[in-house]
């Protein structure tokens, strides 16, 4: 469908809008000054209002969700359908994750999107910049390049906001972040905050010893003018290393060199690592041994089993 309407290749806000009044007449208007709505339709009306002040990115992205919502509506249901969710709040959350899912495979499409990260050597504001689309768009969608017998560099993927809470996560790496608490603090992602408009590169390695290039970057989501709400957050983005020389980023870095890689975790309570002075919180499967007459830097150490 992204090849027939020629997504990628110019003005891909014209060709979506322009795809869903013929196809499903569908009209797409701008909405209203004071209106905060990213989107709004009218099912009866067959019109979509989109917010005017809403980046460029988020409202191509609406419009392929529309279509998700019209032309996919059938498959859709017909997956979530067959979950089993006990609730109907689970379903409904379900739809709309495969109706995003459909909408970032649109505007960037599989096989394209692809080859571009492979020729550009994954760098995301080239990418995005190439397709239209924002960073996030981008980060997540290179985690997601894992068709059978095409698949991209195995990448995780997370979003992260100001007090360390995961709100968005992907990984087709062997990292997988965890479901519950903060991220570590020694993850460079956390640094993105202190260092806005900037990739900030880190060589990481975790408790089972495997290693990673770990990137971060600040984003501010929203539109508007001085007084909307401008949210912020940390994407964090990576691989294993044996494929960083894939990525732009791994340049000029010393990957062979053990002492370059920062010990890092999943998260506290999970974290095998016995001597961080960073710990928030113990391990669930290590006891705590308490002297009274010794202190460091944690009130208690761990046992080493």
């Amino acid at each position: 469908m992204a090849d027939e309407l020629g997504l990628g290749d110019g003005d891909n806000h014209a060709a979506l809008a322009a795809y869903l009044e013929e196809r499903h007449g569908i009209r797409v208007v701008r909405g209203a000054a004071g209106d905060e709505a990213i989107r709004r339709f009218d099912p009866r009306a067959r019109v979509l209002t989109l917010n005017p002040y809403a980046p460029a990115a988020t409202r191509d992205f609406q419009l392929a969700l529309q279509i998700a919502q019209t032309r996919a509506r059938e498959e859709i249901d017909r997956v979530a359908g067959s979950a089993g969710f006990r609730t109907e709040e689970a379903y409904e959350i379900c739809r709309i994750g495969l109706q995003n899912y459909f909408a970032g495979a649109l505007i960037l499409p599989y096989q394209p999107f692809l080859k571009a990260a492979r020729e550009l050597r994954h760098d995301v504001e080239l990418l995005a910049a190439r397709f239209g689309a924002s960073l996030e768009q981008v980060c997540h969608r290179l985690s997601t390049l894992q068709r059978p017998g095409q698949k991209g560099i195995p990448i995780f993927f997370a979003r992260i906001d100001r007090a360390g809470n995961i709100t968005k996560r992907h990984s087709a790496a062997k990292l997988q972040f965890a479901r519950f608490g903060a991220a570590c603090p020694l993850w460079n992602v956390h640094q993105a905050f202190e260092t806005p408009g900037r990739i900030i590169r880190q060589l990481a390695e975790t408790p089972d010893g495997v290693r990673y290039l770990c990137l971060a970057t600040q984003i501010t989501k929203g539109g508007g003018g001085y007084r909307a709400a401008h949210p912020r957050y940390a994407l964090a983005l990576g691989c294993e290393i044996s494929y960083a020389d894939a990525f732009v980023y791994a340049d000029d870095m010393d990957l062979g060199n053990r002492a370059a890689y920062d010990p890092i975790g999943i998260s506290c309570r999970i974290c095998e690592r016995t001597r961080c002075a960073s710990r928030a919180v113990p391990p669930l499967k290590r006891k705590l041994i308490v002297d009274h007459d010794m202190r460091g830097a944690l009130p208690y150490r761990l046992s080493e089993s």
